[in-house]
Order: C-alpha cells, then structure tokens, then sequence
C-alpha cells in the first residue's frame, strides 16, 4: 500500500488518507476472522485485564481450554503452545527425531515451512538457503505427487516425512490423492511420522478444521499459527498421544508460548472458525469464486490455470505476476504472489460474495489490460 494502513474492518483496510482497499490478503492467511473481529477484540481486552503472563511453570486455563478445540477437530491428542509458525515447524522437527531415534527427513521441493535453521532447512527452496551457509544435515528435498520418488527417497532411517498438502508460498500446488495414498502407505512402512504443516491451510481456510482431512491423511503431527489468533502472534504443534513421553518437561519448552492473551484470542477464533455452518460456507464460496475466477479471467491468454480450496486460490499465469499485483493495488484490491508466476488469494473466511464478485471484476479488469498491452508490445 502507498499510505500507511490506520485500520481494519472485516475485509476492508483504510489508510490514513481514508481509502479503502479489498484485503485479499488476510495478513496472509491469518486474518481468517477479518480485521478486529468484535469477539475476538472482546475476549483479548477482557484478558488484557485479567493476566498476561505468568509462563508454564503455572498452569493457564486457557492452554487447556484451546488445546481441547484444536484436539476435538482433530486426530491428534495433545498440543503444544509457541508463538509462530516456524517455531511449531521447529518444535516438530524435534520431537520427530526425539521421539523417533532417527534424524533424516525427507520433505517436498517448493515446501516452506520457515525461516529458523531447523524449519529453513526442511524448506525445499533454494532462494530460501542462499547466503546462510550449512544447513541442518539429513533431509532430503523430492518432488510432491511423484510416489516413486518419495518410496525411493524414505529408508528405515527416516524419522518422518514433512508435508504441506496446498504448498501456499510454492505456488498454491494441491497434492493428489493418489500420492496421499502413498505418503500414507509408506510411513506405515518405514515407520516414520506423517508431519502436516498446516500453518497455511489451517484454522479453516480450505473449508474444513484442517487440510489433511480432504486429503484422507490421518497425520501424527500437525503445525499450525497463522489463522490461529487472527492476528495474535500465536502457534500450535499437536501430536498423537504415542509422541507424548518425548516431551517430557525440560526437553522442549517456550516462555510466551500459550501465554493468556495469546490463548484468549486463539479460543475466540477456533470458537467462531470451527463451526459447522462457517466452514461449509467457506467451502461453498470458495467453489462459486474459482467459478467466478474462471468465467472472468479462465479465457485470458496470460492465465494458465485456477486452482485451490477453499478460499485458499492461486491463478497461475505464464509470465510474472508483479505487474498484477501492483495493477490491483491502485484499484483497491490487495493480492500477493506464491513464486513469480502464480497470484496469490487469500480473502478472509467472513468475505461476503458481493467482495468476491467485485474483486473477481477488478482482476477481470486488470488482466484485460495487461494482455492488451502485452498485444500492442507484441
């Protein structure tokens, strides 16, 4: 945005100079509840209150409170509390070598799952690596939806297997049922752990509690944060009950992990998001938007392909998409990139379908000038 923002309503963010932008951005898929949702402010400003912190040596109430919503959608059983996304992909990492005995890895090309050493170097991307020297030894970076590569790449000594099953900073690449399938069959093999990294995706954006569960994936780990607090600075890392012994006190820990005000926003959210009539809407315009996306900007020469789930959608073009992003910018219309090539968009849960209509109708608007221009330079 070219003016500082000054604030936030639903799907709506306002500069000082009081214009009004479409936020297809959500903080990237963390605003899943729009700007200053009332329940949320609610609950965090009761809190604010009440106690901020006191750490884990004491026992809060809310950790228990929101450990229970994330456990009862979910096949996991226990959870763990920290503040982002890449310390749950850390925490994860750890428990999947503790808890294992074994340390290699194998995790997907194009993956992103943060930028600390441990969760930078499960990432699968060379422009994520570069300038930072030697990474974390033992993992192994392969191809997503190749099942002959992933039973190539996992031996005995695989402690787990790391997957995103939307990679979103990848391109907003969908995994294929066939490969879910094989992740599946061969961690029962090799008996290695399924890790999901469902920062993303999580929290509702695809139109279910989780990703995985489209996907028939019956993980043993899951990291989640983004959509979590809605803007709170908050992660999550949920196991299976088996994994429980490995993190023992003292063997992993966080001091602001689980904190009141984190757990207060984080049980608002899961309160609103994991309702039944919410998700299902979220899967419902998420399919009548790629219709939409399809009718306005499908034809375009420039596009390649529309695809997501949920309102987790990527339009992959055939060349870059800056030129894009910037042109809805000045249209009022906030978007990103998932890689050079794909537009990013990630509306909040609460869109509205005249939003979407009319965001659909500025891309509509944008692509057809740029492929006129791109036929005046030809």
């Amino acid at each position: 945005m070219g003016h500082y923002t000054e604030k936030g309503v639903g799907s709506k963010l306002i500069d000082v100079n009081g214009k009004e932008y479409l936020d297809f951005i959500s903080g990237i898929a963390v605003c899943n509840l729009g700007h200053c949702h009332p329940k949320v402010v609610e609950a965090v400003e009761e809190q604010m209150k009440k106690l901020w912190h006191v750490s884990n040596l004491f026992q809060i109430e809310g950790q228990e409170q929101v450990a229970q919503l994330l456990v009862d959608h979910s096949v996991l059983d226990y959870v763990f509390f920290c503040n982002s996304g890449a310390e749950a992909n850390e925490a994860a990492i750890k428990l999947a070598r503790k808890s294992t005995g074994k340390h290699h890895i194998v995790s997907l090309t194009n993956s992103f799952h943060g930028r600390t050493l441990g969760s930078m170097s499960a990432t699968g991307q060379d422009k994520i690596h570069q300038g930072f020297g030697p990474l974390l030894t033992e993992f192994t970076y392969i191809e997503m939806n190749d099942p002959k590569a992933l039973e190539e790449a996992v031996t005995e000594k695989t402690a787990a297997i790391m997957v995103e099953v939307i990679q979103g900073e990848g391109g907003i690449r969908l995994m294929s049922n066939e490969y879910a399938e094989a992740l599946t069959s061969i961690c029962e093999k090799h008996n290695c752990l399924l890790i999901v990294d469902e920062v993303q995706t999580g929290i509702g954006r695809t139109g279910t509690a989780f990703a995985y569960e489209q996907f028939n994936l019956s993980p043993d780990i899951v990291t989640v944060a983004k959509g979590l607090g809605n803007g709170f600075p908050v992660g999550a890392l949920l196991g299976k009950a088996s994994l429980k012994e490995a993190f023992q006190p003292g063997s992993h820990g966080s001091t602001f992990g689980g904190n009141p005000l984190a757990m207060a926003a984080a049980k608002a959210v899961l309160t609103e998001v994991f309702q039944k009539d919410l998700l299902q809407s979220v899967e419902e315009k998420g399919n009548w938007f790629q219709q939409q996306l399809q009718q306005k900007v499908g034809h375009f020469q420039v596009v390649d392909e529309i695809r997501g789930k949920g309102l987790m959608v990527g339009i992959a073009c055939h060349t870059e998409v800056a030129p894009v992003i910037k042109a809805c910018l000045e249209k009022g219309l906030l978007v990103l990139p998932a890689g050079p090539k794909v537009l990013r968009i990630l509306p909040p849960l609460v869109v509205t379908k005249d939003e979407l209509e009319l965001a659909g109708d500025i891309l509509a608007d944008v692509f057809a000038t740029i492929e006129q221009q791109n036929s005046v330079n030809i």
